[in-house]
């Protein structure tokens, strides 16, 4: 904390523009050694917050002599303070704005790092923000899920965290603990007194109230994670169902291989597209049959190992035929998992029997049947509704309320959960104060982790170490 970092805050590559981030104690001092302002005034002079036109220069390898480096005019630029703690990390930072070609902004880079500058870590201007009490852990995290987002629900997810929707009710829950720590610990304090500071009966509701809201607010993790992480969906059936017709038709490109020839798609396909809002990253597999090549025997057991990865399962059937004893006996891998029915092929005559249908929707648990023409894509829409609604529920509408998004939170939450268990059944078993109160105090600590206030070195760097240099 006591270092000035330095770093490239744009993505590597050519660019017409890069940006070079400064934070700490000296930044402004540092970036002094190698900004030039043109209007001739000294950086540590100008206003925060504004920009100004400026000249680079550095050390940079003469041409002439290779083995020395003379000064020289790097880049022309313009800089800007944002004097603490009005800047992102609540430190002097300063910025310089550059043209993005990779070597300059190596240069300008090294430049400062002459100066005295150390080159950041990942995720430590975000670190040092939430270290300085700019963000609480939630939200630090939600900077990244606000880069990462693939889909407009997931960054108004991301939003609605870096706003504080996540941290806001977490904080409301630890004040109704707190309350209640503190009759609980008075009743400690002032036992020979004998004087009753809350009834047992209201204890008890207090506690199991918090368990309910703690409960509903662990219930959104699997809606949170859909969005923030996205689903693994792989289209699975017999060859020639018309798996490959599908993905290009989701895809609106002709991404895979079409044949009327069984046992065209060899290896698993991938392509991630945006359903509904949904981040999906879709897998079309080879057809499950038993076979003699040996090619094609690797490429059903790559579509096993596909089936087990996903999240989402798309059994695709031909409705043009009548079920085949491959479908009868069809094998699916995990109970658990969501499965879609999709009946392909509706611009022929239908020839799948009702009945054969009913029995393979109960044979696999089958959360959705959708009936669809890959060829003509009539049922597409119905088939992303389903997608939709099977991976995030009907009712759930992102940014009504507060949303778990990350498995930490939802862990935190379980571990406060159970505490608060223990904590009721000390009162109802009419323990001492001292076990209700040390149960307390443990869901009060898992509830601090969320947002930082209890948090360890070891999971704000497992945190932070996600994020990219610069950021």
């Amino acid at each position: 904390m006591e270092d000035t970092i330095c770093a490239i805050a744009t993505p590597w590559g050519e660019g017409g523009i890069g940006i070079i981030r400064v934070s700490g104690e000296k930044a402004i001092d540092i970036a002094s050694g190698v900004i030039r302002l043109t209007s001739g005034r000294a950086l540590s002079e100008v206003s925060s917050h504004t920009l100004h036109h400026a000249d680079i220069v550095g050390l940079l390898a003469d041409s002439s002599r290779t083995s020395e480096q003379v000064s020289t005019s790097i880049d022309e630029a313009l800089a800007v303070v944002m004097r603490a703690p009005r800047s992102y990390t609540a430190e002097d930072v300063v910025e310089i704005h550059c043209h993005g070609g990779p070597f300059v902004l190596q240069s300008l880079c090294e430049a400062l790092l002459a100066k005295g500058a150390r080159l950041a870590q990942p995720g430590e201007f975000t670190k040092r923000a939430f270290l300085n009490g700019k963000l609480d852990l939630t939200q630090a995290e939600a900077v990244l899920d606000t880069i990462r987002a693939k889909t407009a629900a997931s960054l108004r997810l991301a939003q609605e965290q870096l706003r504080g929707s996540l941290s806001k009710e977490v904080d409301r829950i630890r004040q109704r603990l707190i309350h209640l720590l503190a009759h609980v610990e008075a009743s400690i304090d002032f036992t020979e007194e004998g004087i009753t500071f809350i009834q047992e009966q209201d204890l008890v509701r207090g506690v199991e109230c918090t368990i309910e809201a703690l409960s509903r607010l662990a219930a959104t993790y699997q809606e949170g994670r859909v969005l923030r992480e996205g689903v693994t969906a792989a289209i699975v059936g017999r060859p020639n169902v018309g798996k490959s017709s599908l993905l290009n038709a989701l895809l609106r490109t002709d991404r895979a291989i079409v044949s009327p020839i069984p046992g065209t798609t060899r290896d698993v396909v991938e392509e991630t597209l945006n359903i509904r809002g949904v981040p999906v990253r879709l897998l079309d597999t080879a057809g499950l049959r038993d076979t003699a090549d040996v090619v094609e025997q690797e490429g059903v057991r790559r579509s096993r190992a596909a089936m087990e990865q996903a999240d989402l399962l798309l059994v695709l059937l031909d409705g043009s035929v009548p079920l085949t004893p491959e479908e009868r006996r069809l094998v699916l891998p995990d109970r658990e998992k969501k499965f879609v029915l999709v009946i392909n092929k509706t611009d022929l005559p239908r020839e799948l029997a009702p009945g054969d249908l009913q029995d393979l929707e109960r044979a696999v648990a089958a959360d959705a049947t959708v009936w669809i023409s890959a060829k003509t894509r009539v049922g597409l829409d119905d088939l992303r509704d389903a997608i939709r609604n099977v991976t995030l529920g009907l009712e759930f509408e992102p940014g009504e309320t507060a949303v778990v998004t990350a498995l930490r939170h939802r862990t935190a939450l379980v571990k406060a959960i159970e505490a608060l268990q223990r904590s009721s059944e000390s009162i109802k078993g009419m323990l001492s104060a001292e076990f209700v109160a040390v149960d307390l105090r443990g869901a009060l600590d898992a509830l601090g982790d969320i947002t930082g206030a209890t948090t360890t070195d070891d999971v704000l760097d497992c945190v932070f170490s996600q994020f990219c240099i610069g950021k």
